[in-house]
């Protein structure tokens, strides 16, 4: 089964930029789906989509979390911000194979 969470960033939208811009063109492993929404007070949300829990943690270890040191000039904060993982009843789209659900 697939794994969704929503995560509220304290980033702007410069700085959001620097960290696609430092993952590169390459899609990452496992992702089905990334959305950066702007909430109405202005910050942003995150609300991803992955095949599993163990392609998203490879995919910070790998690539997110450099991405995003680089884009922070090494100053990221000691801990994350909270992570609301989603109970996915049931999946399906075009991104899906449907056999998931």
């Amino acid at each position: 089964m697939v794994y969704a969470y929503i995560q509220d960033v304290p980033i702007d939208e410069a700085t959001y930029r620097r960290i696609i811009d430092g993952l590169g063109p390459e899609p990452l492993p496992g992702a089905l789906l990334h959305l950066c929404v702007r909430e109405p007070d202005g910050r942003l949300r995150y609300i991803d989509v992955w095949e599993s829990e163990q392609a998203c943690a490879q995919a910070f270890d790998d690539r997110i979390h450099p991405a995003v040191d680089a884009a922070l000039g090494g100053e990221r904060p000691g801990s994350e911000p909270e992570v609301h993982r989603l109970d996915v009843l049931h999946a399906s789209g075009a991104l899906l194979d449907t056999s998931w659900s």
